[in-house]
């Protein structure tokens, strides 16, 4: 806590304070030694107040000080008083404020995802799965432990290693890591025909559902990773709450309606 000590001083105080100047600055410069005075002055043109401020719990260091003040004893000063000071900036705030955090920009339009890199247990098989399976082709070998695969000639959608996984497991449930990777297509049509390559390559289906936004096929790769396979619906047909919130849902997903889309 801080106390400011004003001191209302006297029309001649500057001529008379010579006399006790020193005595007065030894019992300044003790009380600050002492931790009880942070700073202290008088003020100037006109030189008619001195401001001393103290900190402690209570105001008994600065009321002690002005009762034993030379300026105080020899009538300097016409009449002194002591406040707490709610200090909110600065050293040793009593109650410090600070202001609030610029905000943070949000992350530009048109930033995406560019591609997901798995650590795999066996290459040549997870190479069958993401070619064969979901249909990417592969862009680049990188040696004979990496891969990476694309769709639509991008550089690569999907990079594949086992610089460190090789004949490793997949990770067990309890523990964190990526839940799934989704892969979103440019329609339901497309949806449609992706899950029908995956089914006829005798892929197991992990599910399907409607999440009112997007419609998804969920299944796993070789290595047990998560992947989804979506396509969003329009922006205007996003489900919303009655304050206009997005309100997305899990609904099954009538996999033979979708399907039918591919036919």
């Amino acid at each position: 806590m801080h106390w400011l000590l004003e001191y209302t001083v006297v029309d001649d105080y500057v001529e008379r304070r010579a006399a006790f100047r020193d005595e007065h600055l030894a019992r300044a410069w003790a009380a600050h030694a002492r931790g009880e005075l942070v700073l202290g002055g008088a003020l100037d043109d006109p030189a008619d107040r001195a401001l001393l401020l103290f900190r402690g719990e209570t105001p008994s260091a600065a009321e002690a000080f002005a009762a034993d003040d030379p300026y105080v004893r020899n009538g300097l000063v016409a009449s002194w008083s002591v406040r707490p000071w709610r200090t909110v900036v600065g050293d040793h705030p009593a109650a410090p404020v600070a202001p609030p955090p610029a905000p943070v920009p949000p992350i530009p339009v048109g930033t995406r995802i560019g591609h997901v890199h798995l650590k795999v247990a066996d290459l040549a098989r997870a190479e069958r799965f993401w070619t064969d399976v979901m249909g990417f082709t592969v862009r680049q070998r990188y040696g004979a432990q990496a891969l990476f695969l694309a769709a639509d000639g991008y550089h690569h959608h999907v990079g594949l290693n086992t610089w460190e996984s090789e004949g490793g497991a997949s990770p067990a449930r309890g523990t964190t890591g990526l839940y799934h990777v989704a892969f979103l297509y440019p329609s339901r049509t497309a949806l449609a025909a992706a899950t029908r390559r995956v089914l006829e390559c005798g892929w197991p289906l992990d599910g399907a559902a409607d999440h009112g936004v997007s419609e998804a096929i969920y299944l796993r790769d070789p290595d047990g990773n998560g992947i989804e396979l979506a396509w969003d619906r329009p922006s205007d047909a996003w489900p919303t709450d009655q304050d206009g919130n997005l309100a997305m849902f899990s609904h099954p997903l009538d996999l033979a309606n979708l399907l039918a889309e591919a036919q």
